[in-house]
């Protein structure tokens, strides 16, 4: 995966997604895999900023994507 420059939660729905299909799960499967509800993941997905961040984390962490911060 390349780096991604994140500027909203659409952008990080967007990866969330493209990693759940490359890992070949329907939201229904990886929502259970990682132990989330499927309304969670499709919130996610779909970008919505109020999804809960400490959850957002855990599903990039179970995914084996990273999320930095760099200082400009």
């Amino acid at each position: 995966m390349e780096t991604t420059r994140i500027l909203s939660a659409k952008d990080i729905g967007k990866i969330i997604r493209e990693k759940r299909k490359e890992l070949g799960y329907t939201q229904a499967e990886f929502a259970k895999a990682v132990g989330t509800g499927i309304r969670f993941i499709s919130d996610l997905e779909n970008g919505k900023p109020t999804v809960q961040f400490d959850k957002t984390l855990y599903v990039l962490s179970m995914t084996a994507v990273n999320l930095y911060a760099k200082e400009r």
